[in-house]
């Protein structure tokens, strides 16, 4: 069974010079695995942020320790223990903020791979691993996912365990993963979101809420072509499909996590800081945590209450609503490696806590992949999984026939 890990090493280390997905390779231990393990044999990449034993967590920083793990995240263990295996280390952007690494999308080598867990989403979409972790913060699973063309899902805030992962924003900071299809993203579920009976699809069309998010951001023609043509063909297929207005509560959710992740980040990184190696941090996330220490605790305070109060009021509001359709990205990962582009539309849902899974649905004239951002309620993350695999096909039919 190890057989699968070590093609996943071997493709690795064979085809990373262009695309620049990892920090580090090790060559899995020719050790049998279970066969009866959900996972077992499977190679899997880590983002840099989250410790592997025997691996250095370094976070995309010189300022870190080269030292490697002692022992592994809960994570990482809960996967080795069914059957996959840990073969390297992914790039992230510096502290998994905002200047990127090295890493290219596979797509097309000229444009952004996404950030911050671009390694990992480039990994998987270059064929090199079927499964990755990642973390999101903003939006560093559901975006390098959208530009690089594969499953990714941030779970419900909270319910991966994260010992062992370098937590810089206490109350967003969510481990996630990619996948090169819905069926692997939930047998990864069902090793880090253990249930003891697998959720399945309504059998009735699900109740969708379709949220373009014009207040947030302007989505390219090939976004919003994306967004269109699911929502079309939900309702082909007998989806019930409405379109609430909301511009008003978005207007306000997304400064409200700004202003969060700032304050939370600056505490977190100020050890960092105040350190000998403090003078290797990036002039980018330098002003990020002296912008995160002017706000006031009263200030922090009262920013959670509000945050607190409309996730109450989106909870009722879409109590009856099965799956919430958003864009994932603006559009297209744009050209360039200077920037990870855009998380506007994903950082609402990382302030919610709630689950989100980007779905590839097809590709610009150039080959660049478009997709969707699917959302669902707290907890609903198997019900969520469940509906996509019934589903992906025929919202993405060209997707699904191997043109991905």
């Amino acid at each position: 069974m190890m057989r699968q890990a070590h093609s996943a090493w071997s493709r690795s280390k064979d085809g990373d010079e262009a695309i620049k997905a990892w920090v580090w390779l090790t060559e899995p231990d020719p050790l049998p695995t279970g066969a009866a393990a959900p996972l077992a044999g499977v190679g899997f990449g880590v983002k840099d942020v989250i410790d592997v034993a025997g691996m250095p967590t370094r976070s995309g920083s010189p300022a870190t320790s080269p030292a490697p793990a002692s022992w592994d995240a809960s994570c990482v263990a809960q996967l080795r223990a069914a059957g996959a295996v840990p073969i390297g280390k992914t790039v992230t952007a510096e502290f998994a903020y905002a200047s990127p690494g090295p890493t290219r999308n596979p797509r097309l080598l000229t444009h952004t791979p996404g950030g911050s867990s671009s390694g990992s989403a480039a990994a998987v979409a270059a064929g090199m691993v079927d499964m990755a972790l990642g973390t999101q913060t903003g939006g560093s699973m559901i975006r390098p996912a959208a530009f690089c063309g594969v499953v990714g899902f941030k779970p419900t805030f909270g319910r991966v365990h994260r010992q062992g992962m370098s937590v810089l924003c206490d109350s967003l900071d969510t481990i996630g993963w990619f996948s090169r299809s819905v069926e692997q993203s939930r047998a990864i579920a069902s090793v880090l979101l253990p249930q003891k009976i697998a959720a399945q699809p309504p059998t009735r069309p699900p109740r969708v809420a379709l949220l373009a998010c014009e207040a947030i951001g302007t989505l390219a023609p090939a976004a919003r072509q994306a967004l269109e043509d699911c929502a079309a063909r939900l309702r082909d297929q007998g989806a019930s499909v409405i379109t609430p207005e909301l511009d008003s509560d978005l207007k306000t959710l997304l400064p409200l996590h700004t202003q969060t992740m700032y304050a939370e980040l600056a505490r977190g990184l100020l050890p960092v800081l105040q350190s000998p190696q403090g003078d290797l941090i990036s002039p980018v996330l330098r002003d990020a945590v002296m912008q995160g220490l002017k706000m006031s605790y009263a200030d922090y305070v009262q920013c959670q209450h509000t945050r607190g109060e409309l996730a109450r009021q989106w909870l009722e509001r879409f109590g009856d609503i099965d799956i919430l359709i958003t864009p994932s990205a603006p559009g297209p990962a744009p050209a360039g490696l200077q920037s990870t582009g855009s998380s506007a539309f994903n950082r609402v849902w990382s302030l919610l806590g709630w689950p989100a899974l980007h779905l590839p649905t097809g590709l610009t004239d150039n080959g660049l992949p478009v997709g969707v951002q699917c959302v669902a309620r707290p907890d609903q993350d198997h019900a969520l999984l469940a509906w996509a695999a019934d589903w992906h096909e025929r919202i993405a039919p060209t997707v699904n026939a191997g043109q991905r």
